[in-house]
């Protein structure tokens, strides 16, 4: 079973930051393309359950989602096996349980236990 460990989340007024982190392990650091993915505990909308906010490659190149375009900054720490995920501007609707793992992944694919952010208006 892969290594996964996400950290960095908490509460916070909108409008508030937060650093995630995600300690990955080496198999998947050195040749993945990494994400961060979220669940919303009461999603609604049809689709898949976890959504892809923000990946970056092994060349460091990013991709955001178009709901965090601006606001959230993904990058990676070589010598620490590490995806980091800066959120500046919080908004409720960002409020979610945030995941780290390869891109893409599958719901039966190994997958941390993730670290809970919630936004108060």
């Amino acid at each position: 079973q892969v290594q996964l460990v996400e950290s960095g989340g908490g509460v916070v007024q909108a409008g508030g930051s937060l650093r995630l982190s995600c300690a990955a392990a080496e198999i998947l650091f050195n040749n993945e393309a990494m994400g961060w993915y979220r669940q919303a505990r009461y999603r609604q909308a049809p689709g898949p359950q976890r959504e892809l906010v923000a990946a970056i490659t092994t060349s460091d190149f990013t991709n955001y989602s178009h709901s965090v375009q601006g606001r959230f900054t993904i990058s990676r720490d070589n010598a620490r096996k590490t995806i980091y995920l800066q959120m500046n501007n919080l908004k409720p609707e960002d409020s979610a349980v945030y995941y780290c793992n390869k891109v893409p992944a599958n719901s039966w694919d190994s997958w941390g236990r993730g670290t809970q952010v919630t936004v108060s208006d």
